[in-house]
């Protein structure tokens, strides 16, 4: 996991933060035969992006979701109130009033949310939380004028452009999907399938959570989670990239994001957790 705040701070100072269109991919030319236009990608801001006392997050939506539906807040699940859920630990259902700053287009402070419970969280297979809040997506929408992140449901794709959007920091990163690790490994934990930035998204501590954006699309397909930042090992704030033969990587400077396209096949009426739901791979208690 990304390390303190504290530390954070001193690498912003430092200027270690990439602001907005610093890893862009280059335009290529354009071919002499006449093709489609590209669609245009949507302008990434803040807009329902969240700042949490640790960390970032945003208020989203399932692809089924219904405006009368409690609205959810998507974070790590090392962003917790009560600290890092163990190796094997999954959180359902557990009662929670924590509040949330939730930002303007511009990264103001539109007002705040509050939860009401942790409908899920975990640190196994992946670094997720979800907080229900106590308001709908229509009562944030009518009270604040904000809209809510929608989750893709599909499976980001590798070399697409991606911004990482930090509530904490009110900053946006931008690069591009490098790859994925087959299995991420940190301390006691273990991820699969994670996605892997070019180095342009060299995020710091505040930004764990942070809503990883598709421009092309708007929606969401992954939360920002970790980086290997001295080189170090499979330990704490150095993650390593185990591939499916045992064969270990470590990528110094370089910071992952855990999918969130599995994340709707879990949710169901009413945007209640179900975890015995037909499709759904989310860890078990």
């Amino acid at each position: 996991m990304h390390r303190s705040l504290v530390g954070a701070l001193s690498a912003l100072l430092l200027g270690g933060a990439t602001l907005v269109g610093a890893g862009a991919a280059p335009a290529t030319a354009a071919s002499p035969v006449a093709a489609s236009p590209a669609k245009a990608p949507k302008a990434v801001n803040f807009a329902g992006t969240v700042a949490l006392s640790n960390c970032s997050g945003s208020v989203v939506r399932m692809p089924g979701s219904a405006d009368t539906d409690p609205a959810l807040v998507l974070s790590n699940g090392h962003c917790l109130e009560s600290g890092f859920p163990g190796a094997g630990e999954v959180i359902v259902d557990q009662p929670s009033t924590r509040s949330f700053t939730l930002l303007t287009a511009s990264g103001g402070s539109a007002g705040t949310v509050r939860a009401s419970k942790i409908a899920y969280a975990t640190m196994t297979d992946t670094d997720i939380s979800l907080y229900q809040l106590t308001s709908t997506y229509a009562q944030i929408q009518s009270t604040y004028g904000i809209k809510a992140l929608q989750l893709s449901d599909s499976h980001p794709t590798q070399g697409s452009a991606i911004n990482v959007v930090s509530g904490y920091w009110k900053r946006i990163y931008s690069c591009n999907i490098d790859g994925f690790a087959y299995r991420l490994k940190e301390g006691e934990w273990t991820w699969k399938d994670s996605v892997r930035y070019t180095s342009a998204c060299n995020t710091i501590g505040g930004t764990s959570g942070s809503p990883v954006v598709d421009p092309a699309s708007g929606k969401v397909v992954a939360v920002n989670n970790t980086g290997n930042e001295d080189g170090g090992r499979c330990t704490l704030n150095n993650p390593c990239e185990v591939d499916e033969s045992g064969t270990v990587t470590v990528r110094q400077g370089i910071n992952y994001a855990q999918e969130t396209y599995g994340i709707p096949a879990c949710v169901t009426t009413g945007n209640k957790i179900d975890l015995n739901r037909a499709g759904c791979a989310l860890p078990k208690p």
